[in-house]
């Protein structure tokens, strides 16, 4: 590496400052998606919560230090030049950019919490349901710092009585509490615990597809991950 170009790279990384944490979203799908970002209550959205991707293209993301939030997928988006329009899947109130919106399920969640004593943590969702693949990829840190991938289709396994169609195609999978509303789906009322909120037919058949994202609430067992200090890649599909 030629001096000068380490020097850019030093300059870089003082920058950001050694508490920043870089995501890179990835779009591997074959059609153009509208990644959705949401920032925890109380600070400010990156990217102003929405950019758009084009198949093969990817974009770095700042967070600062202690960021908490998500990244969701959105598809079948069409905007207008102001930002207005609609999206299949994932739509934020009818914006491309969300700024403090979050995404109408059923959509797949990359969810990250930063900085705590711990560290860094980080899990695949689909207690929201699912719309597309997502997966995370951990990068410098330290500690365990798996990936964790949901690659599978799970609109192709879709149960019956779950699936959202648009125009005769399933476009997402919701969860069985968004498609029935019962407490023993939603983990609410007398199921608000891990004991008595177990899981059901309908979230094994998540949690088959991809094994390392949550299926349900109390799926903290098998789906919650953890690494010190790292940069994350998003990867859609």
């Amino acid at each position: 590496m030629a001096l000068k170009d380490l020097f850019f790279l030093l300059m870089v990384s003082f920058s950001l400052g050694v508490d920043a944490t870089v995501f890179t979203l990835q779009n591997r799908c074959r059609n153009t998606i509208w990644p959705g970002i949401l920032t925890a209550s109380g600070k400010p959205q990156l990217m102003d919560g929405g950019v758009q991707l084009r198949s093969g293209q990817a974009v770095n993301i700042t967070a600062p230090k202690a960021w908490s939030g998500r990244f969701w997928g959105r598809r079948g988006c069409s905007f207008d030049s102001s930002g207005s329009g609609l999206c299949v899947t994932g739509d934020c109130g009818g914006k491309l950019k969300c700024d403090g919106a979050g995404g109408v399920p059923p959509a797949s969640l990359a969810e990250f919490t930063l900085d705590s004593p711990e560290g860094d943590f980080y899990d695949v969702s689909l207690v929201d349901g699912y719309n597309m693949p997502v997966s995370i990829f951990p990068s410098g840190g330290s500690g365990q710092c798996k990936a964790v991938t949901c690659r599978s289709d799970l609109n192709r396994n879709c149960p019956s009585g779950l699936e959202l169609r648009r125009n005769g195609k399933i476009v997402g999978c919701k969860s069985a509490c968004m498609a029935f509303n019962k407490p023993q789906y939603c983990c609410t009322g007398d199921f608000n615990s891990p004991n008595k909120c177990q899981p059901t037919n309908y979230s094994k058949v998540f949690k088959a597809s991809c094994p390392q994202a949550y299926s349900y609430a109390f799926d903290d067992s098998t789906s919650t991950f953890t690494c010190q200090g790292a940069d994350y890649l998003i990867r859609f599909c």
